[in-house]
């Protein structure tokens, strides 16, 4: 039996620049993050922020451009090179790097957190449920975690809906891997649970991309975008389109 181990992104990093980040949906996950996390007590005011899992840190830069002090963090040395590039070119001084898995950090670090970030890591790890219980030793009491993750419900009924139903029947498995596609898809009902058990409680649930990956024309994603936005934060905290969303973004605050 092959086992799992955590993902690395060296040598797609441009690839995955071009055909995630630079995307509609890289686009509109980003802007309903920044809408989420705007609401935060925690960032009325210039704080330290923690990007476990950074990648390109697209996020945790626009946060550094408000004020904020953010430190990224990801094994893969290509993303963080892509990152510390955008950062210069944005003339941004209170960001800083480090390529380091999360186990490595917990075990060396003794900084603690107001804020940590870990979106779209979950899904590539070997131990998705060990990883929250270390996410939440980095927090300071009562801190909160901005935790997005990879919809397994959401996947599957896309794949439905497109007539992929020996795909679904196999429970995603394929012999030959996209390399970009999250490999172990989450099942929200299983990271609530992990959550709950790591101490932390939901304060705010989002869909991600409600509607955005169920458009039977996929031109409407660049030609309504701006539509689609406002629909998308219009009902993406609203049942049942929140579970729809292809990532699930929940905010928790540590007890």
């Amino acid at each position: 039996m092959k086992h799992k181990t955590d993902r690395s992104f060296d040598g797609i990093a441009a690839k995955f620049q071009k055909n995630i980040y630079s995307s509609t949906k890289g686009k509109l996950r980003q802007l309903v993050l920044l809408r989420d996390l705007a609401r935060l007590d925690v960032l009325q005011q210039p704080s330290k922020i923690l990007d476990v899992g950074a990648g390109q840190g697209q996020l945790a830069l626009a946060l550094a451009g408000q004020g904020h002090s953010v430190h990224l963090t990801d094994i893969s040395a290509d993303m963080l090179a892509l990152a510390q590039q955008q950062a210069a070119a944005l003339s941004l001084t209170q960001v800083s790097v480090e390529q380091i898995g999360l186990a490595d950090l917990v075990r060396t670090h003794s900084q603690r957190y107001p804020l940590i970030l870990c979106h779209a890591m979950l899904e590539w790890l070997a131990e998705p449920e060990l990883a929250i219980a270390q996410l939440r030793q980095l927090l300071e009491p009562g801190g909160m975690l901005s935790l997005m993750f990879y919809n397994k419900d959401a996947k599957r009924f896309a794949n439905i809906l497109f007539g992929n139903f020996d795909y679904v029947a196999a429970d995603f498995q394929v012999k030959k891997k996209v390399s970009l596609n999250p490999q172990h898809p989450l099942t929200p009902d299983d990271v609530l649970r992990w959550c709950q058990a790591a101490g932390f409680k939901v304060i705010q649930k989002t869909g991600v991309r409600c509607f955005h990956d169920y458009l039977r024309d996929r031109g409407l994603q660049h030609s309504h975008f701006d539509q689609l936005l406002a629909l998308e934060l219009q009902y993406n905290q609203i049942e049942p389109y929140a579970s729809l969303g292809r990532y699930q973004h929940l905010v928790l605050k540590a007890d």
